[in-house]
């Protein structure tokens, strides 16, 4: 019953930074896992809430909070914070201007950037392999760079 009870009583708490961070990895895995199974639009999709989840979890760092909102009660006093726009979550991260003057990232950056969470909507079939692969070899590289800042 505790354990049930653990589980249940997590639903609630804010998003800590290690499971932002276990959250990312898990979901750029599945990506890779989908790209492998030739379906490039999941994968694309996956990847770029693993940047979101990244970006997020140095929001938690810079702030020094204790987790990230996640239900719409703990985004109460946080609705700036509510946002999937991944420039947006860079800003707000506090690292637009070093990733603007970091040539290699600011780059990778412009290819890793275009995802959005409306990409669930779009019609299956839209995006190639390897145009999937670049974004994904590109997000590998700009998760990196996240996780060594």
């Amino acid at each position: 019953m505790l354990k049930c009870y653990n589980y249940f009583a997590r639903l609630w708490l804010m998003i800590n930074s290690q499971d932002l961070l276990n959250l990312a990895k898990s979901r750029f895995d599945e990506a890779q896992i989908l790209l492998l199974n030739k379906k490039p639009d999941g994968a694309v999709y996956l990847c770029g809430y693993s940047i979101e989840l990244m970006l997020k979890r140095h929001i938690v760092k810079i702030l020094n909070w204790e987790g990230y909102p996640d239900t719409n009660n703990e985004f109460e006093n946080y609705k700036s914070f509510k946002v999937h726009n991944l420039d947006v979550l860079l800003n707000l991260a506090g690292l637009e201007k070093k990733v603007q003057l970091n040539t290699k990232m600011f780059t990778l950056w412009q290819i890793a950037k275009n995802w959005n969470s409306e990409f669930r909507y779009k019609q299956v079939g839209l995006l190639s392999i390897s145009d999937a692969k670049s974004i994904i070899e590109a997000s590998r590289s700009f998760l990196n760079y996240l996780s060594n800042i």
